[in-house]
């Protein structure tokens, strides 16, 4: 059985330009991947069943974005006969703002397309994916991407690679209750691509991470600590920070200052502006 990659994201810059009349918020992001990955396994099986063999603490079968995506698709192809039994080795942080819910949505409705032929396009499956969640194009789109809307709108950037340490306090933050925070900043101007690509990576900043900073102290904690050494900041609504380091050597080093400060994970992984999901 092949094994499908679900990778990690980081969200480089994070703007909330405006609130819309359905509530989303629309924003502007820099989306890129990281070589941090889940890993997925896929049996497809005579029966018409979707089974998960990984079990999820706290999250049961039928609430997991994975069983959901795959009868999503099920449901498109109107193909009632398809079956497949799904396991996972489960590596992306939850709650962390990492994005692995959604890419391992994204995963699913690749490598299903792939598995049971249906031949959709990667068009008609980012549309099925957004109809999950928010998250989940970017991870179909498989390419680094400013994106803007309420993250569903996709320009290709290719932008430099870098190393990192990805630090998570073991917090999981509600996406909702910081988006629903009446001090979320919600009017930052919209800006071209361009002029936020120039902008260098220590002055660029996340509108999530103020809310964030202010519910979750051990989240400032550690932003704090990591700032002195490393442009640091949160990704998505957190609860997880990445700090871009200078060379593998500088993250190493970083992480074992915080492992001999802080009781905090962390891992060290690099950004890719191709996503692993279509390397394997």
């Amino acid at each position: 059985m092949k094994h499908w990659l679900s990778p990690a994201k980081l969200n480089l810059f994070l703007y909330i330009t405006g609130r819309r009349a359905d509530n989303y918020h629309n924003l502007q992001t820099l989306f890129q991947f990281i070589d941090y990955c889940d890993s997925l396994t896929f049996n497809v099986t005579a029966c018409d069943e979707i089974k998960l063999l990984t079990p999820f603490d706290h999250v049961p079968a039928d609430k997991n974005l994975i069983t959901i995506a795959a009868q999503r698709l099920k449901n498109y192809s109107n193909r009632q006969e398809l079956g497949v039994e799904i396991s996972i080795d489960k590596k992306i942080p939850m709650g962390g703002g990492l994005g692995g819910a959604s890419s391992n949505a994204a995963t699913v409705l690749v490598a299903l397309n792939h598995l049971w032929q249906l031949n959709l396009s990667t068009q008609t499956l980012m549309e099925i994916g957004g109809q999950i969640g928010a998250d989940v194009p970017i991870f179909i789109y498989g390419h680094a991407a400013f994106a803007e809307g309420i993250g569903d709108q996709f320009q290709r950037v290719d932008i430099a690679e870098h190393w990192y340490l990805v630090s998570y306090p073991n917090i999981e933050v509600s996406t909702i209750e910081v988006f629903n925070d009446p001090k979320l900043t919600r009017d930052t101007p919209c800006r071209t691509i361009d002029e936020l690509l120039s902008i260098p990576f220590d002055k660029l900043s996340n509108d999530c991470e103020k809310v964030v900073r202010q519910r979750y102290p051990n989240i400032d904690e550690l932003i704090h600590y990591l700032s002195q050494f490393a442009p640091t900041r949160l990704t998505g609504t957190g609860a997880c920070v990445f700090s871009q380091c200078q060379s593998k050597d500088h993250a190493l080093a970083l992480q074992a200052k915080l492992n001999n400060t802080m009781s905090v994970s962390s891992f060290i992984a690099r950004s890719l502006n191709h996503s692993p999901l279509y390397q394997s």
